[in-house]
């Protein structure tokens, strides 16, 4: 009967075990995959961030009655990159992912506001350079909402398997926390 007993306990014990390999590793590639979706928006927001210096360079000169407004993306801008600079290392941790989400509504905010500005002044509606420049930014903004809704949905996949028991109970043991979406 000991025999059988000790048999079954090994069973048990190796059963475990795979299942928590399986179930690590499960989480591991969820994570992962947010690296991966935040990747393709890192790209997106420093793109627009590119275009907005241009911006930013092209009105400094030709609205010089708009400096607070120029001023304020200006900041915005910087606020934003710092922002993104600290969710490339960790994009899964929850805080500078709130911090993203701040700082890129607002740099979004005063974005459209320079740019409503552009469209009310008609002497730089007929700038080719700037139109050209409003208009990449209207595409890069389209495709960063894709690429945030991508993020987003690898955030919401990661943080269903760190809640499911019993994987909670590993994934506690082991450090990973729910992260957060934009």
């Amino acid at each position: 009967m000991s025999v059988i007993w000790e048999r079954c306990l090994w069973f048990i014990g190796a059963v475990l075990l795979f299942w928590g390999i399986g179930a690590y590793n499960r989480v591991m590639l969820l994570r992962n995959e947010i690296g991966k979706a935040f990747g393709q928006l890192d790209d997106a927001l420093t793109r627009r961030a590119a275009l907005g210096e241009s911006l930013l360079a092209h009105l400094r000169e030709r609205l010089p009655s708009e400096q607070a407004s120029i001023d304020a993306l200006a900041a915005a801008q910087a606020e934003a990159q710092a922002a993104t600079l600290a969710v490339r290392t960790k994009p899964h941790a929850a805080d500078p992912i709130a911090q993203l989400a701040i700082t890129s509504a607002v740099h979004g905010a005063a974005l459209t506001r320079l740019i409503s500005l552009v469209e009310h002044h008609s002497e730089l509606v007929s700038d080719a350079a700037l139109s050209s420049i409003v208009d990449e930014l209207k595409l890069v903004d389209r495709q960063r909402a894709f690429s945030r809704q991508m993020f987003n949905q690898a955030v919401q996949n990661y943080n269903e398997a760190v809640r499911q028991f019993p994987t909670r109970v590993l994934v506690s043991f082991f450090g990973f926390s729910e992260s957060r979406s934009l």
